[in-house]
């Protein structure tokens, strides 16, 4: 195990991008890596400090992007409690503490005092393309009875590569494996995908239903079906545990739309979460030329993917309805360049007080900890953590105790324990 102390009064906010910033790429082809300046703001000023992609574009209300620098001027403890995963890419916590994480490439494993378990056996083939393959993980509200466990992965089906999601009873010991295995939900119509964008975030509200998020499949051709009520294609969507549309959906009865849609106009909607206290469920969508976003769902709402962004194509254009349509939702916040976004999560915990209500998003291409200040609907403030261990961060999720467990990417990814230091 290992740990480390971090001071972060006056935080190095990495940037730069997973995809290509600085040449223009072939239109439709993610852009190459640069190297990642630093930033060093006072408090006060923008934490961001990269150029715009979008130097023309004007934010609709003050604070939508760059929100000042807010420092914690707290120290942090950083634990690696596992080691030697393989691009991982979802975890859930099992009741007695131990962590249930998928990868990739396909395999699933229970984590405890540092070791992985064996391949949990029993999973549905596989298909890897890009950043997605196995994706999320999550128990079944009533765990604790039925066993039961659901998880997302990308399917291959006879047009192309969709999401699908399965759910099966795990059971433990040495040679851990799922049975009752059922595909309860798949992505429709089944496309071809040309890069990724998978979407694939699990997540149960207090009724028990499930919302999985869905990507565009990151296929220009694709793009008309975002915007088309009778497609799974750029949605989020509300279904029960059986794999059915959810009751009293925004477009139940509506002629012609799938009754699970619960929102529209998504790119690849990774982060998924309720704030405490509310009702409010909030989303992260990954931006493409610059524009990822904070958004606050609301049902039957259209969040504007493929019409309008605050990112640009990467053929530098920008998008066709530019950043603001009638009938359209703006996001309550947004990056430009990228920070790419892989997780979103609320803390309401008592280890960090100060922290209360504050939300916290994962960045790959940046490598670090996003800590968003939120004033109702507005973001007020932003602190960029974890910046100096230079690891992408995949998924954060609050731990019982009030810490943080964050995964990394790569293929040595790890399980952090963040804790206050000193």
């Amino acid at each position: 195990m290992k740990t480390g102390v971090v001071a972060f009064g006056a935080l190095l906010a990495l940037a730069g991008s997973a995809h290509a910033q600085v040449q223009a790429p072939p239109a439709g082809a993610p852009p190459g890596r640069p190297a990642m300046p630093v930033c060093a703001p006072n408090p006060g000023e923008p934490v961001e400090c990269r150029n715009r992609n979008a130097a023309d574009q004007t934010p609709a209300f003050p604070q939508q992007t760059r929100a000042p620098f807010t420092p914690s001027n707290i120290d942090l403890k950083v634990e690696a409690l596992a080691e030697g995963l393989e691009f991982p890419w979802g975890m859930a916590l099992l009741p007695d503490g131990r962590f249930l994480v998928t990868e990739r490439a396909g395999q699933m494993h229970i984590v405890s005092g540092g070791q992985l378990s064996a391949p949990v056996a029993g999973l549905p083939p596989v298909q890897v393309q890009e950043i997605a393959g196995l994706d999320d993980v999550t128990l079944d509200p009533d765990f604790a009875r039925n066993g039961r466990i659901y998880w997302s992965y990308v399917e291959a089906r006879p047009a192309g590569n969709v999401l699908g999601v399965a759910r099966g009873r795990l059971v433990d010991g040495p040679a851990p494996r799922v049975e009752d295995v059922k595909v309860i939900y798949r992505q429709e119509p089944d496309l071809k995908s040309e890069h990724g964008n998978f979407g694939a975030r699990l997540l149960f509200d207090k009724e028990g239903m499930l919302f999985v998020t869905l990507g565009d499949l990151a296929s220009d051709p694709l793009r008309p079906y975002i915007q088309q009520l009778d497609s799974g294609i750029g949605k989020i969507v509300r279904i029960t545990t059986d794999g059915a549309p959810a009751p009293g959906g925004p477009f139940a009865g509506q002629a012609g739309a799938l009754p699970e849609l619960w929102a529209l106009g998504f790119r690849n909607p990774l982060g998924l979460a309720f704030r405490p206290g509310t009702e409010e469920l909030w989303e992260i969508d990954v931006g493409p030329f610059g524009g990822d976003e904070l958004n606050r769902i609301e049902p039957g709402a259209n969040y504007g993917w493929p019409v309008i962004s605050y990112g640009l194509e990467y053929s530098r254009k920008q998008m066709s309805g530019g950043t603001v349509k009638d009938g359209m939702k703006q996001p309550v916040y947004y990056w430009d360049p990228v920070i790419s976004p892989s997780s979103l999560a609320f803390y309401s915990g008592d280890m960090f007080p100060q922290w209360k209500g504050n939300a916290f998003v994962t960045s790959l291409s940046q490598a670090h900890l996003v800590r968003l200040v939120l004033d109702g609907d507005k973001v007020v403030g932003e602190e960029r953590l974890l910046a100096d261990r230079k690891e992408r961060l995949r998924q954060v999720m609050q731990a019982p105790d009030g810490a943080l467990y964050i995964l990394t990417d790569g293929r040595e990814g790890k399980i952090l324990r963040v804790t206050p230091g000193g």
